[in-house]
């Protein structure tokens, strides 16, 4: 029996009852927690700043080592998955990653901070790998299937939504290290409830080990992220070392897709590639992630620093969004089976685009009221081209590669997390730095912290409180206004990319009947 004719039987099986979506509501919360974790301190960086006093690159180090060691790693351990057990594995990941964050809470710098982030990223890539491969292995019925991939696929995306919601409320009654503590309660009813309702999984030929694949990964990712930071907060003449490091990263990736061609079994079959509606659903999952996470990377700061609304506040004022992205993640299934996934995801794109022209055009003058429409309008399109691209990721791999081409599927994810954050952050950030215009006279302390960060100059407005103090914070303001401005154009034509790409190669086959191929 052929394995196209065994994955035929398998979707003709017996449909699952109440253990199996029981197993799917367990495995939704490492989906949502790891999500939720990269977004979730766009909302407690003003807190941090204040407490911590990072510098602008320790900044963006806190945010962007997590999901790079994740991304980094999600390969390697979707292989020891296959190999030693996928709930196996999702269980050490839970333990380690709870644990880890409730030391980050508690860090009394911004270097143990990174530091604790950065473990934080290998236990979250123990977690991922093992849940859409394990949802494939419960849901033989190919209609159950779908639904429980689309719901993965809608909370993948709404979890980063859901993250400055969540910190909002947090930070409203509690400090900064509440946003990791709420790692221990999302993950002890996964440790409790996983043994009994999830079933475990192997591969009965699991890819082998390889360290030298796993340190090529590693060389290629950390030097092309590190040169993507320096260049966004120095600017090209400030980072000498930038495109060293990018060419290191170029040739380090070089020698690991040649060492996974010449592999019999390889960390990640780079035959994946070859199929053009798998690399084209792929650049769209990364792009659209980009353009997520870049998005609310500078609208929280935007609601707390510039418009001055409490944490609840500015998180309460992204639910319609939020509620948007996972509505439309999950309606985009039916409508896809009858318009073509060329068609359905550059037209849902387009809402994505209106989101950041809307903010383009509002700049520093952007309200709350502004800011939610434009997020409800991103939501809907980033929703629906996540689950879609999602699907056809799957569909575009043989059954017997499902296992990586779901971790090539979260690995492009969460290096969307880290370029949104490192690209459009840094974009803000450095033309921030650039359009600030400092009213005199200013104490050198006070300008060298106004000239990091915005939440360092805000803070300094504070502290010298008076006519100076209102003067730097309305040109703070101002500066991040205009930066925001600009930024948004880049956001708004990364979008456009993505729908390009994929009006370009998702080909003319309905995105929910591919996945059963």
């Amino acid at each position: 029996m052929t394995a196209q004719t065994m994955e035929r039987t398998r979707d003709q099986g017996t449909r699952v009852g109440r253990r199996g979506w029981a197993a799917l509501v367990v495995l939704m919360l490492p989906v949502l927690l790891v999500s939720v974790d990269n977004t979730v301190l766009s909302f407690a960086l003003p807190a941090i700043g204040r407490d911590l006093e990072p510098t602008s690159a320790q900044q963006l180090w806190i945010v962007d080592v997590y999901p790079l060691v994740l991304a980094g790693l999600l390969v390697t351990m979707g292989t020891m998955g296959d190999r030693f057990g996928r709930r196996r594995m999702l269980l050490i990941g839970a333990t380690g990653f709870a644990a880890v964050s409730a030391l980050a809470a508690f860090a009394p710098t911004a270097e143990a901070l990174i530091v604790a982030r950065a473990v934080m990223g290998v236990f979250g890539a123990m977690l991922m790998p093992s849940t859409l491969s394990l949802l494939r292995s419960i849901f033989v019925d190919r209609d159950q299937r779908r639904l429980a991939v689309a719901v993965w696929a809608s909370m993948f995306s709404a979890g980063a939504a859901l993250g400055p919601i969540v910190g909002g409320v947090l930070l409203e009654h509690f400090g900064w290290g509440s946003v990791f503590l709420l790692a221990v309660p999302v993950l002890i009813p996964l440790l409790l409830l996983a043994p009994f309702v999830v079933p475990e999984s192997r591969d009965p030929k699991p890819g082998r080990i390889d360290p030298t694949s796993i340190a090529l990964s590693m060389a290629t990712m950390v030097p092309i992220v590190f040169a993507v930071k320096e260049l966004a907060v120095y600017g090209v003449a400030g980072a000498t070392w930038a495109f060293l490091a990018i060419a290191i990263g170029v040739g380090f990736g070089a020698v690991f897709v040649r060492r996974q061609l010449r592999m019999p079994a390889p960390m990640l079959d780079m035959r994946l590639f070859r199929d053009g509606t798998f690399t084209g659903a792929l650049l769209v999952n990364l792009l659209s992630v980009v353009g997520l996470v870049g998005f609310l990377f500078f609208v929280a700061q935007h609601l707390q620093l510039v418009l001055g609304l409490s944490p609840l506040d500015a998180g309460l004022a992204l639910v319609p969004g939020l509620a948007a992205m996972i509505v439309s993640g999950l309606l985009v299934v039916p409508v896809g089976r009858r318009i073509a996934p060329r068609v359905l995801v550059p037209a849902a794109l387009a809402f994505s685009v209106l989101g950041y022209v809307i903010v383009g055009l509002s700049g520093s003058d952007a309200s709350p009221t502004t800011l939610i429409v434009a997020f409800v309008a991103l939501g809907i399109g980033i929703g629906a081209a996540e689950t879609v691209s999602n699907e056809l990721i799957l569909a575009g791999a043989p059954p017997a590669k499902a296992g990586a081409a779901s971790a090539v599927s979260e690995t492009a994810y969460e290096l969307g997390a880290v370029l949104g954050t490192a690209v459009l952050g840094g974009a803000v950030t450095a033309l921030y730095r650039v359009r600030l215009d400092l009213p005199a006279p200013l104490p050198s302390a006070a300008s060298a912290a106004a000239r990091e960060t915005l939440a360092g100059a805000m803070q300094e407005a504070d502290r010298l409180g008076g006519a100076l103090g209102g003067a730097l914070r309305d040109a703070a303001a101002s500066a991040f206004g205009a930066g925001v401005g600009v930024t948004a154009v880049i956001g708004a034509a990364l979008v456009v990319v993505a729908a390009v790409i994929a009006a370009a190669t998702l080909g003319g086959s309905r995105a929910p009947s591919r996945i059963e191929r």
